[in-house]
């Protein structure tokens, strides 16, 4: 707040306490706007010049570092990347073999033949010596069918007993689009980004005048009619020893205001294969209509284990609660997203000292990533525990020797407060460095969330967290979204409730064609 020349201090020195004050504010001022500038304009991956880690993990490290680094090698060092004239030539055949299209296509073939048989200069009969063969990729829109469920009405001319067999089954009943259709509809909202409405648009073209709530209808009714499978998955998801949480912002319709308030969507995602984990990956989603703490306490009240989120305040009861706390897993990529900011704004070097010492760690963790969690363990407690023991004490001696307001030691104070949870990974094989796993998870709402704008209710939202669990959990997978939930609006009609588990997509896999059973 500005001050009248009357309210300024007569003392000297109080003058240069307020305009250090003034100048203090107005650095961190224009420090928050460049992060925000960055974060809205800028490249979103946290690139590292060379300048700070030329080489990782090893070149640039103290002495102390580089011995113990050198004593504790317990992997076998890569092989060179180096290629041979041979493999060169392998990756050439290999790249010409990719360009080929798949034989699986449809072809039409299209014949150049000479207009006469006869030789232009001679008039002499040609004979064939064979042919050159060319291809190119053409695409046609694709088109609907109507499938007409012809039943005939039989009758005994004895007793004019009338047969007819019943009519088949819908995915939703007495409406009319197919599994196939609805499949479309919902892959190309939840996964493509498609809103209804320029589906409403791409489907006029094609010839077919479907309404957006039309096409919202079947979304809803087909997410009521998943809802079983959903919470099966959200059972599956509680049941893991390690979970990823995040959340993110999703505008939602405030009706009456004219404009939408913040809602949120949580995401929970087991994945264990980075630690050799044998059990499918899953990603289960849920929506509120705040980021109240409440929230995740109730999604996660049956969840026994370790969480793996950021610092987010309303996860702290789940630590502290009286029965079965759970164990904090802090994330290293939001610790070291703090001195990124930093050097991006300022290029401060004490920030790229922190950066340097951090990419070491996460080089060791990309040298035993896939390996098991005994041996992760193993590693971590001799490569890694001493260069964290060096890097606490470094920030707590930089601590004490920058300004206690200072951006710097905002970055060193977020680092030391949360020490134990971030550096319980060094201890725990099955704790990943960073929660980056529940981050990626988030990335499909964000896209979605540019293209649609918003939700238009409360239920729109929990029907966007239903679908988008069974996508995501399909793609973690490597499974075919839309072969996947066209097989399943198939028959869950028919499923037994009591055994609704074996429709989970890993389940599923094996029953699809060849053709949807992989992701692109």
């Amino acid at each position: 707040m500005a001050l009248a020349p009357d309210q300024l201090p007569d003392d000297v020195q109080a003058l240069k306490q307020l305009l250090i004050a003034r100048e203090a504010l107005i650095g961190r001022l224009i420090e928050e706007i460049t992060r925000l500038k960055r974060w809205r304009f800028g490249r979103s991956a946290e690139k590292i010049d060379e300048i700070i880690c030329p080489q990782l993990p090893f070149d640039g490290l103290t002495e102390p570092e580089r011995a113990i680094a050198a004593a504790h090698e317990m992997l076998p060092a890569q092989e060179s990347t180096r290629s041979s004239p041979t493999s060169r030539t392998g990756n050439a055949d290999a790249r010409r073999a990719s360009r080929a299209l798949p034989p699986q296509l449809p072809r039409q073939i299209v014949r150049h033949d000479p207009a006469s048989c006869q030789c232009p200069e001679c008039g002499s009969a040609l004979r064939r010596l064979g042919e050159d063969v060319s291809e190119m990729l053409d695409f046609v829109p694709g088109y609907f069918q109507v499938i007409q469920h012809v039943r005939p009405k039989l009758s005994c001319a004895h007793c004019s007993n009338v047969i007819q067999l019943p009519a088949p089954a819908r995915p939703i009943e007495r409406a009319l689009p197919t599994a196939g259709l609805l499949a479309q509809v919902i892959v190309s909202k939840y996964a493509d980004h498609c809103p209804l409405y320029r589906q409403q648009g791409i489907y006029r073209r094609a010839g077919v005048e479907l309404d957006r709530a039309t096409l919202a209808a079947w979304v809803g009714a087909a997410s009521a009619l998943l809802d079983p499978l959903v919470r099966a998955l959200g059972r599956y998801v509680r049941c893991a020893e390690k979970l990823h949480a995040d959340d993110t912002p999703v505008p939602v319709l405030d009706p009456g205001r004219g404009r939408t308030r913040t809602a949120r969507l949580w995401a929970y995602v087991r994945d264990e294969r980075s630690a050799a984990g044998a059990d499918p990956p899953a990603v289960w989603y849920r929506y509120s209509s705040d980021r109240k703490g409440e929230h995740p306490r109730a999604h996660l009240k049956d969840f026994r284990g370790i969480l793996q989120a950021d610092g987010y305040a309303g996860f702290n009861a789940l630590y502290e609660r009286a029965e079965y706390p759970l164990t904090e897993a802090a994330c290293w990529a939001h610790a070291r997203r703090k001195y990124y900011d930093l050097y991006a704004a300022e290029r401060s070097p004490i920030a790229a000292e922190a950066i340097r010492r951090i990419g070491v760690l996460y080089a060791i963790e990309r040298e035993i990533h896939g390996h098991s969690a005994q041996q992760r363990a193993a590693v971590r407690q001799m490569r890694s525990a001493p260069i964290l023991e060096q890097l606490r004490t470094w920030l707590t001696a930089t601590l004490h020797s920058v300004s206690a307001k200072s951006p710097v030691a905002g970055a060193i104070h977020y680092t030391l407060v949360r020490w134990s949870a971030l550096t319980r990974f060094c201890h725990d094989g099955r704790i990943e460095i960073d929660n980056n796993t529940a981050e990626r998870a988030i990335r499909a709402l964000v896209l979605g969330r540019k293209n649609y704008l918003f939700v238009g209710s409360h239920a729109g939202g929990e029907r966007a967290a239903n679908i988008y669990s069974l996508i995501g959990t399909c793609l973690l997978n490597r499974i075919d979204p839309e072969g996947y939930l066209r097989h399943l609006l198939e028959c869950i009609g028919e499923h037994p409730v009591n055994r609704i588990e074996a429709l989970l997509p890993w389940h599923v896999a094996a029953k699809l064609p060849p053709l949807q059973r992989q992701a692109a």
